[in-house]
């Protein structure tokens, strides 16, 4: 009963994390900021909910299984994430700053009707 309890509470935060990174997905405002969202959130999110259905399992070589996978997401993401970062950056992506929004914001006055 405990573990259910447990396998199911750390299965919701997990998918709480999931929304949580999709929605900094849409709302930030630039690549990095979005990146950084994502990234957090998705590994720890998926951390915890694969680590939830392990519980939920018992101990058998499914749930072994699954830890592994957790172990390689674990160490992949924040690599990967990393790595895409760095090539942004490599390649010229500019960081979002309020200055740059107020440069935009001349350079492409609106027309009023």
């Amino acid at each position: 009963m405990i573990l259910e309890i447990l396998s199911g509470l750390l299965v919701i935060i997990g998918v709480f994390l999931f929304a949580s990174g999709t929605l900094g997905l849409i709302r930030l405002p630039d690549f990095y900021c979005r990146m950084h969202a994502t990234g957090k959130c998705d590994t720890l999110g998926a951390l915890l909910a694969l680590t939830g259905l392990a519980i939920y399992n018992g101990f058998n070589l499914v749930s072994l299984k699954i830890i592994f996978i957790v172990i390689f997401i674990f160490v992949a993401n924040p690599t990967a994430t990393h790595a895409i970062g760095r090539a942004a950056l490599v390649n010229g992506v500019q960081p979002w700053t309020k200055e740059s929004e107020k440069d935009s914001s001349r350079e492409a006055p609106e027309e009023k009707a």
